[in-house]
């Protein structure tokens, strides 16, 4: 299955499709990019003249991401419905603002009846960490 194929199989559509491109991904382990369009309509009110990146919407971005597209791969390419999150415990340490790309790296911690956790990461484009956290689903 190719990683074009995963991001097609991902059950969210524009603008709550929060995945540009898979880089790598194999058992282990997927590594993604999104960049935060600066029309989404989040930013209009997040916050007044100094707009910033929700940390529900980074949530989300790891989550599909790390979680969704791993699942399907993990899954061989059958279809996924849903994604019941099961746990999620996310660190903010820095900003991300409109127009901002950012990396996405997730760690199978296990995969196991039909519960995938992950260790997942986000970078800016300058490499630092802005988010970091543990994430589980189960795969429907």
């Amino acid at each position: 299955m190719t990683k074009n194929e995963i991001v097609s199989k991902l059950p969210y559509s524009k603008p709550f499709l929060f995945v540009d491109k898979l880089i790598t991904i194999n058992e282990n382990g997927v590594e993604g990019i999104y960049t935060f369009d600066a029309n989404l309509d989040f930013y209009k009110g997040h916050f007044k003249d100094n707009p910033v990146t929700p940390g529900v919407i980074l949530t989300e971005t790891m989550a599909q991401i790390g979680l969704v597209c791993l699942g399907i791969y993990l899954n061989e390419g059958k279809e996924i419905k849903n994604i019941g999150f099961t746990s999620s415990e996310v660190e903010f340490l820095k900003p991300v603002y409109p127009n901002e790309k950012v990396t996405v790296i997730s760690e199978k911690i296990y995969y196991r009846f039909g519960k995938l956790k992950c260790k997942v990461k986000m970078l800016n484009e300058n490499k630092e960490e802005v988010c970091t956290g543990i994430l589980a689903g189960m795969i429907l």
